[in-house]
């Protein structure tokens, strides 16, 4: 079965995360390596190595950067995805998950969960974005897709 058995986010250029995007990334990572789909497709005529996957995820000259490895090291995969079409959703991701962060510490249950519904909304765009950008290089599950994008948020906080 081809998933991520492991991944790795570079983000050695962010300033420190506040506690709550600390917790955003740690939940998203241990819920994406306990369970995903993650499958490199057949491209031409090129042979594509077997899963499981390690992925490095990084920001670089202004691309997202997937790296993928097979899980004894060797490189699989490396694409370069723009992050324009991205742009917008994260920042309306984060503005939503401060207003969330906010609720949960002054507002009534009701007012939280109206809120939250708001976060997962931009959360499933967010998802459903990449998952198109992905197509053609990486087939993934709608879950492994929320996960990564949550990654995705953590490395352009700050950025």
């Amino acid at each position: 079965m081809s998933r991520i058995c492991h991944i790795e986010l570079d983000d050695s250029a962010l300033p420190p995360p506040t506690p709550e995007i600390e917790q955003e990334r740690k939940v998203a990572m241990f819920d994406l390596i306990e369970e995903n789909q993650f499958d490199l497709p057949k491209r031409d005529d090129r042979v594509v190595p077997d899963g499981p996957y390690r992925v490095g995820l990084s920001i670089r000259d202004k691309r997202l950067v997937f790296d993928v490895d097979t899980e004894s090291g060797d490189k699989a995969a490396e694409f370069h995805l723009s992050l324009s079409p991205f742009r917008q959703v994260v920042k309306d991701y984060w503005a939503i998950c401060e207003s969330y962060f906010d609720a949960v510490k002054n507002m009534a249950p009701s007012q939280i969960e109206t809120i939250d519904m708001a976060r997962r909304g931009i959360h499933n765009e967010g998802a459903r974005i990449l998952a198109e950008r992905l197509e053609g290089k990486a087939e993934i599950d709608n879950d492994t897709a929320r996960r990564l994008f949550t990654l995705i948020c953590v490395l352009h906080f700050g950025g």
